[in-house]
């Protein structure tokens, strides 16, 4: 069985080769903002998958993680996952995108960066606004129901 490309698959493909980003995160109120840098590798896995390989640092730490993304025809869904040597969990993607749109919101469960003890919902956000140019935000469900970005990145490619 050979999965057959969408033009969902295909935007994925954007997000192929190296990008650089930079972000100032936010941990909590009443904590100072972390200036931090990442890079990114994207490739293909055959014509449905994208898998991106990444680094982040923030001056005194380093760590990495790994990003797979793909369309479910059958579902009509994004779907992926996110691994981190900052987390011992594998967050997994559920997502979509309005058609026409450069933006795809990924909706997830993970430990809540304040307190791992419990699970929060999160969204990451991926946006381009630019063949070379794309954001990646964060937000995390606040208890009252509101949406609170927590991280920012902006990414510009290096090469495809």
């Amino acid at each position: 069985m050979r999965a057959k490309p969408t033009p969902e698959h295909g935007w994925l493909h954007k997000l192929i080769g190296s990008w650089e980003g930079e972000s100032s995160c936010s941990m909590g109120p009443d904590q100072p903002p972390m200036l931090m840098t990442f890079t990114e590798v994207f490739r293909a896995v055959g014509d449905v998958w994208v898998v991106g390989d990444g680094t982040i640092s923030d001056g005194d730490d380093a760590g990495a993680s790994v990003m797979t993304l793909g369309f479910d025809p059958k579902s009509s869904r994004y779907t992926g996952t996110w691994i981190g040597s900052p987390m011992a969990h594998l967050v997994v993607y559920d997502g979509e995108r309005k058609e026409g749109s450069d933006t795809l919101v990924l909706n997830a469960e993970a430990p809540h960066y304040e307190d791992p003890s419990r699970m929060a919902t999160y969204q990451d956000i991926v946006e381009f606004v630019g063949p070379d140019e794309r954001l990646l935000r964060s937000q995390m469900k606040q208890d009252d129901g509101s949406w609170s970005e927590f991280m920012r990145i902006v990414y510009k490619r290096v090469r495809n």
